[in-house]
């Protein structure tokens, strides 16, 4: 595998308190999600030559530090086609190039292909080298990831675990978290979560919940204290996948069931 990780502590809700950094290659490397600087990241870029920097999605928690190493190396800097504005927005740094899914980026250890991975947000991609896949926050080892409105997608996300487990990778080097050594079976436990929470949602509306806050109250069964937020946007994400799919209305205050045709 020719990925080397640097933990990066940052201001994120992961529980991991950190960001994981990417670098493949020595000679012409590329660094993926440069979160902020600290030691491991500097010692870890200490002895390569950095050519290229990208992100799996403009997140803050993933972006911090593109400036800074683009602005000591040099390096290409990469970028969503389409997405060139807001990845300026939050880095700070006009991309010199433009991806899309299928892009190669070339290292000396090899060239790393770009994977569209939409869900998480809208520009969210992952980063493949022969079995090993930098997948950012398309999944985690334990847990779940949060989907949620307005930039979360359910039907993209869902997607893209599908897409990901038909790749059969060997490992996936997740943004936060320890590396997931089981791809297949974590992407099949992650659209299963999904699905679960989608049937929660939608029994509740079944039974009379119409707005946000009681379809959320009835669709989890556990404290949210701190991550009511979350679960609300990732409720509300649900709400407007099951609505384009026509299986419930939703004028953005009720929610109420569609007739089964």
């Amino acid at each position: 595998m020719n990925w080397q990780r640097a933990d990066v502590p940052v201001s994120t809700r992961a529980p991991t308190g950190n960001t994981a950094a990417y670098v493949c290659g020595d000679e012409a490397a590329l660094l993926v999600d440069p979160a902020a600087t600290n030691d491991a990241l500097d010692s870890l870029l200490s002895d390569r030559t950095l050519a290229h920097i990208a992100l799996t999605h403009h997140h803050p928690d993933h972006a911090g530090a593109v400036a800074h190493y683009a602005g000591e190396t040099g390096a290409t800097v990469w970028a969503r086609h389409g997405r060139a504005g807001a990845f300026e927005a939050t880095t700070g740094v006009s991309p010199d190039r433009l991806f899309s899914g299928g892009t190669t980026i070339p290292t000396d250890a090899g060239p790393v292909t770009v994977i569209d991975t939409p869900g998480h947000a809208p520009e969210h991609v992952a980063f493949a080298t022969d079995g090993a896949v930098v997948s950012g926050d398309l999944a985690v080892a334990e847990g779940s990831v949060v989907v949620g409105a307005p930039e979360g997608d359910v039907r993209a996300y869902l997607a893209s675990l599908r897409r990901l487990h038909a790749r059969n990778p060997d490992v996936l080097l997740p943004g936060h978290g320890p590396r997931i050594e089981t791809p297949r079976e974590t992407c099949a436990r992650l659209i299963n979560h999904r699905l679960e929470r989608e049937r929660r949602v939608r029994d509740a509306v079944d039974h009379g919940a119409t707005t946000l806050d009681e379809i959320l109250d009835a669709a989890y069964e556990k404290d949210l204290t701190g991550v009511r937020d979350l679960a609300r946007a990732t409720v509300l994400a649900h709400i407007e996948k099951l609505a384009v799919e026509g299986v419930l209305s939703w004028d953005g205050d009720r929610a109420v069931p569609n007739p089964a045709e």
